[in-house]
């Protein structure tokens, strides 16, 4: 009865890779920046739990404490590089689970043009917008809030990745309606390839604080389907359960997931992932912990993002008590974001990391696994496991242990 967990630490980069300075990443390096500030400017850091698997054991970082010299690492350790040409959700997401993208998403930059803008305006019957452009998630609503409450027009705007986001006052505007608005922009922008539309709801912040709004939980992503079958795809059709947490089931539109579950933030990611561990009786749990992300990443926020490490390793344990002999687990991320890149404030081309073992095996205590090729690697390990057939990417679960 194989089980596998298979955890992303959603942004959790390693380092820049080679071509990065394509990317205007040179010098990213996201875990060992974040562990340097904090040692040196936060009082100091404990994540005594992925210490001890390997965390700083993982080739490139040289931040993060190892275990001591007489002591393996508990799990293999190693990195992967990523293949595909780009540096977003979509993308890092699709290569773990052996779907590599040949050419990159589209992006807007300057805005979206009106041949996509027209048809989303007659369609979802909209006056207009505001913004269309590039811009800071969490600026945006600041600078445009008031003015989208009073016009009713939806705040569009984009990144670096390939994404049209909406951003909504829920109370004035409708959740629902923001999602059917969002479907009508996903079907305008799948025949330009556009990544993902993704649903910004947000709300009236607390009175007294330092911001007139604040972005809810409700979000949701509208992707692209995958243009191949996926990891997920074969193990679903050769009849094992796939449980998405968080927005697994988005950023893979809906495809190879029997079950999703709906998380709010990493914490309340890592409390489903243990109730999950605590009754799935065969399958794979694929887990995405957005909160790197989304709060400290985007916002440069080095200390935010440390302390978020620390909860996760504090939480680990919880999960780690209701694994099962053998149970496969996967530690890793889908691309970089240094928060304290001095460029913008969007994702970082980074090697992302791995962090694996067998539980209750002592197979690979001490194991390094290296530079890997493809992100596509950790689905390839996840598809031996469960006797499917990879079409990307090398297995490393033999160097795991029996």
């Amino acid at each position: 009865m194989p089980r596998a967990f298979v955890i992303v630490l959603d942004s959790l980069g390693v380092g820049a890779l080679p071509d990065a300075e394509a990317f205007g990443d040179v010098g990213a390096h996201t875990l060992d920046h974040i562990a340097g500030h904090m040692h040196e400017q936060a009082g100091g850091w404990k994540i005594p739990n992925l210490v001890e698997l390997g965390l700083g054991c993982v080739p490139g970082v040289e931040a993060v404490e190892r275990p001591p010299a007489d002591v393996a690492h508990r799990a293999a350790v190693g990195r992967c590089t990523e293949r595909s040409p780009g540096k977003d959700t979509s993308t890092g997401h699709w290569e773990l689970m052996g779907c590599t993208l040949d050419a990159p998403f589209p992006v807007y930059p300057e805005g979206f043009p009106a041949e996509i803008l027209d048809p989303f305006l007659e369609r979802t019957g909209l006056a207009g917008v505001l913004c269309n452009a590039a811009a800071s998630g969490t600026e945006v609503i600041e600078r445009l809030g008031q003015e989208h409450i009073e016009t009713g027009k939806p705040i569009v705007y984009t990144s670096a990745d390939s994404v049209f986001q909406v951003a909504v006052h829920v109370p004035t505007y409708g959740l629902e309606r923001l999602y059917e608005h969002c479907r009508i922009a996903r079907d305008i922008l799948d025949p330009y390839g556009v990544g993902r539309v993704i649903a910004r709801p947000f709300i009236d912040a607390e009175p007294g604080g330092p911001h007139r709004f604040q972005r809810t939980y409700d979000r949701r992503d509208f992707s692209m389907v995958p243009p191949r079958q996926t990891s997920l795809d074969r193990l679903v059709a050769a009849g094992v359960e796939v449980v998405g947490v968080g927005k697994i089931e988005d950023i893979f539109a809906g495809r190879g997931v029997t079950r999703s579950v709906h998380t709010e933030g990493n914490r309340d990611g890592m409390l489903h992932t243990t109730a999950v561990a605590r009754e799935l009786e065969s399958g794979l749990a694929f887990v995405n912990l957005v909160d790197f992300d989304m709060l400290f990443g985007h916002r440069r926020d080095v200390a935010g993002y440390g302390r978020a490490l620390e909860e996760f390793d504090a939480d680990f344990p919880a999960l780690e008590a209701e694994l099962r002999t053998g149970d496969l687990v996967i530690l890793t991320a889908d691309h970089g974001n240094d928060p304290s890149h001095p460029v913008g404030t969007d994702h970082t081309r980074e090697y992302v990391p791995v962090v694996a073992w067998r539980h209750g095996l002592t197979g690979a205590r001490g194991v390094e696994l290296g530079t890997r090729s493809s992100f596509a690697d950790i689905g390839a390990t996840v598809e031996e496991l469960f006797g499917t057939t990879p079409t990307e990417g090398r297995s490393f679960l033999s160097e795991l242990g029996e």
